[in-house]
C-alpha cells in the first residue's frame, strides 16, 4: 500500500523541484538562471522573458554508490571538499553531491516540506539540510527554534542551523521580519554552499499575496505573486505553490509530525492574518468555493504578462537613449505606458532609488515629465534620487 495521498502529493512536488535542481547543476555550460526567474524586485530591474524548460540534460554520476532509500547522506560534500589538492577531480572521482536546504519554522507547511525533502533527497543523491530562524519576537522563541532544529535532525537532515536575527522596523513588522529572515537564509546558503533553499509557501499563501497586491493598487508584477523560483541565482524554490495548506497539514498529521502554530498567524494586528481569517473566508462565502484557486491562477497569468512586458522594456531601453546614454523624451513618449514606465522604474533603481520604496505614484510623476510636460521642476524620488527634464532628455540621478 502506498503513502497517504497528501504525503504522496508533497513528495511528488519536492521530487520535481529536486530533479530541476539536478538538471541545472549538470547541464553543459549551465549558468545562473535568467532574470525572469528572480524575485519580483529583481525582475523589475533586469527584464527577461518567460522560460520554457528544455529537455533534461544528462546528470553527473551522483547516483553511483547512492545510499539506500530514505537514508540521508550527511557530510558527503564536505568530505569531497576536504580531499587534498586544488579542487580538481581525477576521472574516477564523483562531483560533490549538491546540498539543498529547507527553511522551516516548525509550522505544518514547512514541516511537511522538510519531511518530503528528507525522504526524496537521498534517493537522488542530494544532501539535505535545514535552517530555522528565530526572529526573537516572542518569549521562548529561542527554545522553540532549538526544538525545531532537533526535529529536523531527527528527520535525518544535516547540516541544520538555528539562526537568531534582529528584526528592525523598516516597512512595518511583517516586512522587517521577512527581510531579516531572508538575510539569514542567504547567509546560511552561502556558508554551506547550498544549491537551493526550499520554502513552504502554498497556494493559499499565493492567493493572499495576490489580494494584498490588489488592495495596495499595485501593478501587474505585484499581482503575479510569488515565483516558483526566485532569489539570487534562482536560490529559492517553492514546491508547494500548487498545493493547498490543508494538504500540507494532513501530510504532517498522517506522519505524526509535531507542528507549531505561530500565534502571529492568528493575530488580527497583522494584515495577512486578517486577510487569512476574515477576508478570504468572506470572499468564499460571497463568491463560492474556488476563490483561492482562481487567485493563484491569476498570479500565473499575471506573471506571464509581466515577464513579456519586462522583456519588451528591456529591448526598448537601448533604443530610447542617445549616444551618451541619456533617455530621449520624444522616443519614450511613443512607447506604450506599461513599457515606458518599466524603463523609468529601472532607470530610477539604477540611479539608487530603493526598489521597495519606489511606488507607482513616483513613476507616474516622472512619467508626466514626458507625457504632460508643462515646465515642471525636479521630481524627488526615494533614495535621494531626482528626475528632471533637460533639453528634451530625461535625467534621473542622485540629487
Amino acid at each position: 500500500m502506498g503513502p497517504h495521498p497528501a504525503v504522496a502529493a508533497i513528495r511528488l512536488a519536492v521530487r520535481r523541484v529536486l530533479n530541476d535542481i539536478l538538471d541545472e547543476q549538470t547541464a553543459p555550460g549551465a549558468g545562473p538562471p535568467r532574470p525572469e526567474l528572480q524575485t519580483a524586485h529583481a525582475a523589475q530591474q533586469a527584464y527577461g522573458g518567460q522560460v520554457r524548460h528544455a529537455a533534461p540534460a544528462p546528470r553527473a554520476e551522483w547516483s553511483a554508490g547512492r545510499p539506500q532509500r530514505g537514508v540521508p547522506t550527511p557530510g558527503r560534500g564536505r568530505e569531497a571538499a576536504a580531499r587534498p589538492g586544488t579542487g580538481a577531480r581525477t576521472p574516477h572521482e564523483h562531483p560533490p553531491a549538491p546540498l539543498v536546504l529547507v527553511a522551516c519554522s516548525g509550522g505544518a507547511d514547512s514541516m511537511a516540506l522538510a519531511s518530503a525533502l528528507a525522504f526524496e533527497a537521498p534517493k537522488l543523491g542530494i544532501r539535505a539540510g535545514g535552517v530555522t530562524v528565530d526572529h526573537g519576537l516572542q518569549t521562548g522563541s529561542d527554545l522553540r527554534a532549538g526544538e525545531v532544529a532537533q526535529r529536523l535532525r531527527e528527520l535525518g537532515l544535516d547540516p541544520v542551523d538555528a539562526v537568531a536575527v534582529s528584526v528592525g522596523r523598516e516597512g512595518g513588522p511583517e516586512a522587517a521580519a521577512r527581510d531579516a529572515r531572508y538575510a539569514a537564509l542567504d547567509t546560511a546558503a552561502e556558508r554551506h554552499g547550498a544549491a537551493a533553499v526550499l520554502l513552504g509557501h502554498t497556494r493559499d499563501d499565493q492567493a493572499e499575496t495576490v489580494l494584498l497586491g490588489l488592495a495596495r493598487g499595485s501593478g501587474i508584477r505585484s499581482l503575479s505573486g510569488m515565483a516558483a523560483v526566485s532569489g539570487a541565482g534562482g536560490r529559492y524554490r517553492r514546491p508547494f505553490l500548487h498545493l493547498d495548506r490543508q494538504t500540507a497539514r494532513k501530510a504532517c498529521l498522517v506522519q505524526s509530525l509535531p507542528v507549531w502554530d505561530d500565534p502571529h498567524n492568528a493575530d488580527p494586528a497583522y494584515t495577512r492574518s486578517r486577510l487569512r481569517h476574515e477576508g478570504l473566508p468572506a470572499l468564499e462565502k460571497a463568491l463560492g468555493k474556488g476563490v483561492v484557486e482562481a487567485l493563484a491562477r491569476t498570479a500565473q497569468l499575471s506573471r506571464d504578462d509581466a515577464d513579456a512586458l519586462d522583456a519588451w522594456a528591456g529591448q526598448a531601453d537601448a533604443a530610447v537613449r542617445d549616444d551618451a546614454g541619456r533617455l530621449e523624451c520624444a522616443k519614450l513618449s511613443v512607447l506604450p505606458p506599461a513599457v515606458r514606465r518599466r524603463i523609468l522604474r529601472r532607470a530610477a533603481i539604477e540611479a539608487g532609488a530603493p526598489a521597495g520604496s519606489l511606488f507607482a505614484r513616483h513613476i507616474e510623476e516622472v512619467d508626466r515629465l514626458i507625457t504632460g510636460w508643462r515646465g515642471q521642476g525636479v521630481i524627488n524620488l526615494p533614495g535621494k534620487v531626482v528626475a528632471q527634464r533637460q533639453g528634451g532628455r530625461l535625467v534621473i540621478r542622485q540629487g
